[in-house]
């Protein structure tokens, strides 16, 4: 009797965990990971903090397992004006004598956001609000001194004199849709990811910034339906050939606000600005409009005047990456960069004259710098050197020898160096494993967990799921990679249909050995209904060499897609699929290749959902568009043979599209034009909108009901 009810037992508990469900991804969130998001370094290197629930701020040992922590500061003390304040996130000044909070983020686009700033001193123990006059501010900082704070409110650039609380207004000019002081305007945040245009000179004298002339940009319009009547708000866009924000570099003094402007000569973007870590010495970089030739300018405040000067250039037929990869020595006469220049992505040494010395070589990609040791001379990096799936952390002497690998395990590695390079926190994840947050030291051995996921891992080991694998399909002469996920009772004898999930752009891999959160859960819930879920990289992604990825230049959409029918039909090969049943989901690019699919690929595809596609490049912002397709004037094939409204005519199979009215990045216009060509075309089509939701649509119920509908679509009509 007791060996029945063990049986029907686990038979119930077996049943029980089976029961995946949209609502339980997507509504309860049962099955998101922890981090440690509240780890922060101290400045000495051996002690971080973190936070408890009340608030409080706890100094704990790197080293000593046992340490229970030292209260730095009690969250029930955090009162202004008698109420306790609840604080997003804290920075500490240089000496971390003092802490400033940051409260009530509202957010603006993907990467801005406004906030309400206090200041806390920990030797007076006194609170005060950074600026209740000029608020909401953004992008608040101590100086490297310790005795002002610089912020932004209002477009203009302020800085706070702590010891006296003097504010002085650096820059008078700043006005919505108009100038940008300090900040920027929304193509550079979306397209260069930044939004801090500002920093702090090594001797707290000064503040360079770049400022942003927005006034001939042309506005977008987006519909908000709220109230009565719909409220509308506008915003500066530029469009593939349209005109961009004038953009300039000043500096200027604190004590005595004067702006000095400095004089770039031609360019079309200032993507990047930075001091040397120990002299007054600017690097900022500019870009020509096709964004094919890069320049590093040095502006040196040692002496009495500016002095400006290029003093490195690079060239590319095609275009040159902007991205973080850039450490300024302590030298003061070099920094450490990255460059595709021969034909992979790797570091070099470029010193103050102009001489350039490649550090790490191999047919394989750096992706990202994450510090130098200098004391030892060892530069710390990730890198795709196993293969384009996976993610790896090493260290490299900086003569260019001794590379060593420092990430245990295979998979997905990101690393968080604390100060002084001494440790580092890792974060390892693979395919089928949710991650595990450790404590290392900087050769990679093991100090202890910070957060295994042991819970979760408990919850999936008790669920009846799959593993995604890996693969690749030989198509149109390469070796793409590929993930497949079965349904747990595969039976290689039937024929089962196919769901795609699909991005495809420029410089994004989905074929990651990495876990890929809800949307994994998302696929092994398709893969209980019956479906194989497949996901695959074509031409134009990610770590395979700058020849793979730049592949795609001025024709944006046509390799991918004959890459991904080409996939398709591959699958109606093999003999477990249903030929007749494949089908195609995609987002933001990915729903650009699913429409592309579902018209060029008609005779492969049977079903296709695309959410909030790009559906002509004409309409997509210019960094973006131009960086890989050039103008429309200068490229109109580029642009007409790879948009899915002149191919809406071949359209045979079930085709869903799904749109957020207030999407600011890719535009609602996108769906309206393809809606019009395919009612022209008498196209049949299923579409669906949602009111006063972004590019990620998300908030409330949304992603529940989004998810449900595609999965409601995917089980009527594949």
């Amino acid at each position: 009797m007791k060996n029945l009810l063990l049986f029907f037992s686990l038979l119930s508990f077996n049943v029980f965990s089976q029961d995946l469900s949209v609502e339980k991804i997507w509504k309860k969130y049962e099955y998101i990971a922890k981090g440690v998001e509240d780890f922060k370094s101290m400045a000495d290197g051996n002690f971080y903090t973190k936070t408890n629930e009340e608030g409080s701020i706890f100094k704990h040992s790197i080293l000593n397992s046992e340490d229970k922590g030292i209260c730095i500061l009690e969250g029930k003390t955090l009162l202004y004006n008698g109420v306790k304040i609840d604080y997003d996130d804290f920075e500490f000044n240089k000496d971390e004598s003092k802490i400033l909070f940051k409260t009530s983020i509202k957010s603006i686009y993907r990467r801005s956001y406004t906030a309400v700033y206090y200041l806390y001193d920990l030797k007076t123990k006194v609170l005060q609000i950074l600026d209740d006059t000029h608020s909401p501010q953004t992008l608040a900082e101590y100086s490297p001194d310790g005795n002002s704070v610089s912020y932004i409110a209002g477009n203009d650039l302020f800085v706070k004199y702590l010891p006296t609380g003097k504010i002085t207004k650096l820059t008078t000019d700043g006005k919505r849709n108009k100038i940008i002081n300090g900040t920027t305007d929304w193509v550079y945040e979306e397209e260069f990811s930044i939004t801090k245009a500002y920093c702090w000179s090594p001797d707290s004298k000064y503040i360079a910034f770049l400022k942003f002339d927005e006034k001939e940009v042309k506005e977008f319009n987006l519909t908000y339906f709220n109230d009565l009547y719909p409220e509308n708000y506008k915003y500066k866009y530029p469009k593939a050939g349209e005109d961009n924000s004038k953009v300039t570099a000043h500096i200027v003094s604190v004590k005595k606000p004067s702006i000095k402007n400095i004089d770039l000569g031609e360019y079309e973007y200032i993507p990047r600005l930075s001091w040397s870590g120990s002299q007054n010495k600017l690097i900022l970089q500019t870009l020509n409009r096709h964004q094919n030739q890069l320049k590093y300018h040095l502006v040196d405040l040692t002496g009495k005047s500016l002095v400006i000067k290029v003093i490195y250039e690079e060239n590319s037929k095609s275009y040159v990456e902007i991205d973080d990869n850039l450490l300024i020595l302590k030298d003061g006469n070099s920094i450490l960069r990255t460059s595709e220049m021969d034909g992979y992505n790797h570091i070099y040494r470029l010193d103050f004259n102009g001489n350039s010395t490649q550090i790490t070589k191999g047919k394989w990609d750096v992706i990202e710098m994450l510090g130098i040791d200098e004391s030892s001379n060892i530069i710390y990096f990730s890198s795709a050197m196993n293969a384009a799936i996976s993610k790896t952390i090493h260290s490299v002497s900086l003569d260019g020898k001794n590379v060593t690998l420092i990430s245990p395990k295979d998979g997905y590695n990101d690393a968080s160096f604390t100060t002084g390079m001494n440790y580092f926190v890792l974060s390892h994840s693979n395919a089928n494993t949710p991650p595990e947050i450790s404590l290392n030291k900087n050769d990679g051995s093991f100090i202890r967990s910070l957060e295994d996921n042991s819970d979760l891992k408990k919850k999936l080991a008790g669920m009846n799921l799959c593993k995604k694998e890996f693969l690749s399909f030989n198509v149109n002469g390469f070796d793409l990679n590929a993930t497949m996920m079965k349904p747990t009772d595969f039976d290689p004898n039937k024929k089962y249909p196919v769901y795609m999930t699909v991005y495809g752009g420029p410089g994004h891999n989905e074929v990651t050995d990495a876990w890929d959160g809800q949307d994994y859960m998302y696929h092994q819930l398709l893969t209980q209904k019956g479906y194989i879920v497949v996901c695959v990289d074509p031409r134009g992604t990610m770590y395979r060499g700058a020849e793979f990825k730049k592949s795609t230049y001025l024709q944006l959409g046509k390799l991918e897609t004959e890459d991904v029918i080409a996939t398709g039909k591959a699958l109606q090969a093999l003999p477990y699929v249903d030929p007749n049943r494949i089908g195609i989901m995609g987002w933001s690019y990915g729903g650009f290749m699913a429409t592309l699919a579902i018209t060029k690929g008609a005779d492969v595809f049977k079903m296709a959902i695309a959410v909030a596609p790009v559906t002509n490049w004409r309409f997509y912002d210019n960094i973006y568009t131009e960086r890989f397709m050039r103008t429309p004037k200068e490229n109109e094939d580029g642009y007409d043979k790879n948009s899915p409204i002149n191919f809406v005519d071949q359209l045979k199979g079930k085709f869903l599209l799904i749109h957020g009215v207030t999407d600011d990045n890719v535009h609602f216009q996108n769906s309206m034009s393809l809606i019009n060509a395919l009612v022209k075309a008498d196209k049949q089509f299923d579409f669906f909108a949602y009111p006063n939701k972004n590019h990620g649509i998300y908030g409330g119920n949304t992603r529940n009901h989004l998810f449900k509908m595609m999965l409601d679509y995917v089980e009527e009509n594949l």
